[in-house]
């Protein structure tokens, strides 16, 4: 898993069976400082009801997704709201 900002969203009216009424967000890595990797922007969907700007939890790899029956390698699994570390 990694944490990401959400930055966008996708429309799409014409999408796999397996994605109708799935909400796509466009989301970017952060590092540790909470910064956004400018290059690596990803379509991920989302499952917990994320918003713009928001820092979300991203499940990676198909097994998740499979899961809860998502056709997708990135799913949004939790909204962070804050991260300590010493």
């Amino acid at each position: 898993m990694f944490v990401a900002k959400v930055v966008g969203k996708v429309i799409s009216t014409q999408k796999s069976e397996h994605l109708l009424g799935a909400k796509l967000l466009i989301i970017k890595p952060v590092d540790d400082n909470y910064n956004t990797i400018e290059d690596d922007a990803v379509v991920a969907v989302d499952t917990v009801g994320a918003g713009y700007g928001e820092y979300v939890l991203i499940a990676w790899g198909h097994s998740f997704c499979s899961e809860k029956q998502i056709s997708a390698d990135l799913c949004i699994v939790g909204i962070v709201d804050e991260i300590q570390r010493e």
